[in-house]
């Protein structure tokens, strides 16, 4: 048999394993829905609400957990284009995207910023005056936080070149600034384009994403004292992006391709599930928490765990759709 055509029916075959219908009708008891639209989940530092974006480039939203009331937080904003909203972890927000929409490439990669927002009911959006890359690790214990820059924002950097930065956040006569700023990790290669993802081991060390060619990633970690990097998800095969870390700084949650290879399908964004990892270096205490990539056409994604470590919100979410687009949000009741 020619070897092309074994590839292929092995391929074939594969894919076929992957279940018709919706993986929404299946859930296991451990989840619930918690709502049929939005994206991007993060819990407030009491863990009672969850803030979300409606969508991407749109208005951002709170729900609170008891009641499941849901208040919108940017309505009142016209032409409100934000991708992330984030608790501080003094209750305020801070909120990621442009000040305007122009175009998808654009606004989410060029004209990403940084806004302060008040939990004060009615309360407006403020410029902190810094443009950075994708998302942003703030701190759960702290007015600290970290982004990464690349030449989309800062068009003086060497092609290809990318760091992540971090600073301490500070009121001013009422108002948030940013203040410190330091480079901590700067990557002079597209073989690993960086984006900071979550503060760990008291504020000592940082999870963060290292973006590989081909569509790969790998789950990383930088101590921020010694300037020592990790590699933790040890394959370069495999699409590795870091998520929610869990509150002891062991495990960490991973949008992760690795089913792929028992369900078929490419490696990369696209055909992901949520996966827990043990930040050992080892790359192998692997664990899969969703199964939502079984279904044709499915995948879970951008999850986040509360800080008393009961609970893991993510979003439903489709293989076609880009990276962080989402259709409701889901809450997991994790294991004790």
């Amino acid at each position: 048999m020619p070897r092309l055509y074994l590839a292929l029916l092995i391929a074939l075959t594969a894919a076929a394993q992957r279940k018709s219908g919706s993986p929404l009708d299946h859930l296991p008891k451990s989840m619930q829905v918690l709502t049929h639209f939005g994206e991007r989940a993060d819990f407030s530092p009491d863990n009672a609400r969850i803030a979300f974006m409606a969508k991407s480039f749109g208005d951002a939203f709170v729900i609170d957990l008891k009641t499941r009331a849901i208040r919108c937080l940017t309505c009142g904003v016209p032409g409100a284009a934000f991708l992330r909203i984030m608790h501080l972890s003094d209750g305020n927000y801070i909120l990621i995207g442009a000040e305007r929409f122009s175009d998808i490439r654009t606004s989410r990669r060029r004209d990403n910023e940084l806004w302060f927002l008040s939990n004060v009911p009615n309360s407006k959006p403020v410029k902190l005056g810094q443009k950075m890359s994708e998302g942003a690790a703030i701190s759960k214990k702290q007015l600290k936080m970290s982004w990464s820059e690349t030449p989309a924002q800062f068009p003086d950097l060497p092609a290809g070149y990318s760091r992540i930065v971090v600073a301490d956040l500070v009121y001013e006569q009422g108002a948030l600034k940013i203040a410190n700023k330091k480079t901590v990790f700067e990557s002079k290669s597209p073989a690993c384009v960086a984006e900071s993802q979550d503060f760990y081991d008291n504020d000592t060390k940082l999870t963060f994403t290292c973006y590989r060619p081909q569509g790969l990633g790998a789950v990383m970690s930088l101590d921020l004292a010694t300037g020592q990097t990790t590699d933790h998800s040890q394959t370069a095969t495999i699409y590795n992006e870091v998520e929610g870390i869990f509150p002891n700084g062991q495990y960490t949650l991973v949008e992760s391709s690795k089913q792929v290879e028992s369900l078929g399908g490419h490696h990369g964004s696209h055909e992901i599930d949520i996966w827990k990892l043990k930040l050992d270096g080892t790359g192998r205490d692997f664990t899969r928490l969703t199964h939502f990539n079984d279904y044709e056409g499915w995948k879970a994604s951008n999850p986040v765990i509360s800080t008393d470590s009961r609970h893991m919100a993510f979003q439903v979410a489709r293989t076609a759709d880009e990276a962080g687009v989402g259709y409701g949000l889901v809450l997991m009741t994790l294991p004790r």
